[in-house]
């Protein structure tokens, strides 16, 4: 038998590693706290390191001790003082520091916490180039300081006049990071949703004060973009609160949360809310040939409840993986649905113009649906030659809903206009969590349709089927969906277009922050030595002092015009991203009246009062 004549890699003793403290989370962040990020994503890294400690904060709120959690953000340093008993001031330093080492353990301390695992505070301090945490507890004080989860210093125990509760300080480490930009509203954000989840409890960010007096209520009706058909129903029990409305907007639209965690991507409690609630309606109007679709059409609702030592699907927790509230209680399913129909029930047959109002709405879904039935069918089986590597879509190996743990939150989709610039694109992007989906020149004006057009006019179709959104965003593929056009007139048409058809049939996808603008370069300023990408004329003045007066000036005027080898550094880990928002003061049926509906005197005023003519194209 022939010798193998390749040499292996060597593999001896010396190769096998044990990582010392906090080494592994400063190896391997990702299984810990998701995605990295520069902070333009709500789901960033840096942004999970605040959660962590604050859900900490939140945990002693719960035990009935302080009322008050004080967040302060100055540059990149984060603060959290909370005025709850303390860290137990011995084994202070080992709580923050040794993994699977904490008080969560004991459920007699803690009861139906978010953090478990003994991890979120140890992966805080393993990821900060600088960590300090101090306990105030009966008049004394305890202090440690930590660089890159090391410990520098610890402080003997002292006096204090301070009252009890935990005060920590970090920096996220930019060797972890890399350059990253704290955004106050996404932080913002986050502070409502723990304020909604948690009445009587007062948060401050940079000294303004948030807060909550009737908790789901409010979060309904603070971020409703759409007109309530009929009051918010807010119900609540022991472990449990909803709130619901049905709107004149398509799809249905969720807020969900366990133990004040934001289960973003929903989990067992969302999908026994869903099931629970259409199955109480349709009991209630005692017509069982109602479909689900019609009854949850323009639903939107928030649920919030309390588990005991609840299961996540990642370290992250923005999915419940827990079949049952506790050791001894009941399935999730079974609480869940038994409060829906219980307490629904009997809200509607105390309020019965509410009842009314909601039996109106599903019977002009249930129409709508059964007119455009003709056309769904074939859409459908068009929309199946939407495959792998075809030409309207080049898929990525990872998908949104094919893959466990935070890998997912990684998945994003380009949408873009023209062979030449999905080909550049496609060249250049990282094929497994990227895919490319290619428009067929500009999109049909979706204003005023009703969601027949979806079906019946292709680009549509395949675009609903590429990203698996007919039946709500828990199908959805791709956790960014990525607007990708020129940086001209028909470009910004385009993705005005794009962003009608989502804003008028999948709301929700831009409310849970999915969609994205792509920016890319205006202009290439280079020398024989150095090349500068400037998005901004700032920029390209900028670039123009660094070259000296032999640099070259090009201007791109389409994403076809740029080539894969350089595509690449404009969608790679530098990749600039506009987030699309949208907020109740947005008045969308307004703004998509003025902006796509009929071409109107005032918007022509407008046009001409704003138009703005670029000098470089006049060159």
């Amino acid at each position: 038998m022939e010798e193998n004549t390749l040499t292996a890699p060597v593999y001896t003793d010396e190769n096998i590693q044990t990582l010392e403290g906090l080494e592994h989370v400063r190896l391997r962040p990702g299984m810990y706290i998701g995605k990295l990020g520069d902070g333009t994503s709500a789901d960033d890294g840096i942004y999970v390191l605040l959660k962590e400690i604050i859900d900490n904060s939140i945990d002693e709120f719960r035990m009935q001790c302080g009322n008050r959690i004080d967040i302060i953000l100055d540059n990149d340093t984060l603060s959290v003082r909370d005025f709850g008993r303390g860290i137990p001031q011995g084994k202070m330093v080992a709580a923050v520091s040794i993994m699977n080492t904490g008080g969560k353990y004991d459920s007699k301390a803690f009861k139906k916490s978010v953090g478990l695992n003994g991890v979120g505070t140890k992966a805080v301090n393993a990821l900060s180039s600088s960590f300090s945490v101090q306990s105030f507890r009966e008049g004394k004080v305890k202090r440690a300081d930590f660089q890159d989860g090391k410990l520098v210093q610890e402080y003997d125990l002292g006096k204090t006049s301070e009252p009890n509760g935990t005060y920590i300080t970090f920096i996220p480490d930019t060797k972890i990071f890399g350059a990253y930009t704290f955004h106050e509203e996404f932080i913002d954000t986050m502070l409502r949703n723990y304020s909604y989840l948690n009445t009587g409890l007062t948060l401050t960010f940079n000294g303004k004060k948030i807060l909550s007096r009737n908790g789901l209520l409010d979060l309904l009706n603070e971020n409703s973009t759409s007109e309530n058909l009929y009051p918010i129903v807010h119900l609540q029990a022991d472990d449990i609160e909803i709130a619901f409305t049905h709107t004149d907007q398509y799809g249905e639209e969720y807020y969900s949360f366990v133990n004040g965690q934001h289960t973003t991507q929903g989990g067992t409690h969302q999908s026994a809310f869903r099931e629970a609630f259409g199955r109480t309606i349709k009991e209630f109007f005692n017509k069982n040939g109602m479909e689900l679709s019609d009854i949850r059409n323009g639903l939107v609702a928030a649920i919030s409840l309390a588990v005991e030592e609840p299961v996540f699907e990642s370290q992250t927790k923005i999915k419940l993986g827990s079949k049952d509230m506790g050791k001894d209680g009941p399935s999730i399913a079974k609480f869940i649905g038994d409060f829906v129909k219980t307490e629904v029930d009997n809200y509607l047959h105390k309020n019965l113009e509410t009842a009314d109002v909601m039996l109106k709405k599903i019977q002009d879904s249930e129409k709508e649906r059964k007119a455009i039935a003709g056309v769904t069918k074939l859409a459908r089986e068009r929309a199946k030659k939407v495959s792998l590597n075809n030409k309207k879509l080049r898929d990525c190996r990872i998908h949104f809903n094919d893959t466990k743990g935070d890998n997912k939150l990684e998945s994003s989709i380009f949408i873009t206009e023209g062979d030449s610039a999905s080909g550049s694109i496609t060249k250049s992007r990282n094929a497994n969590t990227q895919a490319v989906f290619s428009l067929r020149g500009k999109p049909f004006n979706s204003f005023g349709c009703t969601k027949k057009v979806v079906y019946e006019n292709e680009e549509f179709n395949l675009l609903q089927a590429a990203l698996n959104i007919e039946d709500g965003l828990e199908g959805l593929r791709y956790n960014k969906i990525i607007i990708a056009t020129d940086a001209d007139v028909d470009g910004m048409h385009i993705r005005l277009l794009l962003l009608t058809f989502f804003l008028q049939f999948f709301p929700e996808l831009i409310k849970k922050g999915h969609v994205y603008i792509l920016q890319t370069p205006l202009f290439r300023v280079r020398n024989k030595k150095e090349t500068f990408y400037c998005y901004t004329e700032d920029e390209r003045q900028d670039a123009l002092k660094k070259v000296g007066a032999n640099g070259e000036i090009t201007r791109f005027k389409g994403l076809g015009e740029i080539s894969p080898d350089e595509f690449i550094h404009f969608i790679g880990k530098d990749i600039r991203l506009d987030r699309v928002t949208l907020r109740k003061e947005d008045a969308v049926a307004d703004l998509l009246a003025f902006y796509m509906g009929a071409n109107t005197p005032e918007r022509q005023t407008f046009i001409v009062d704003n138009l703005i003519v670029d000098t470089n194209e006049i060159e």
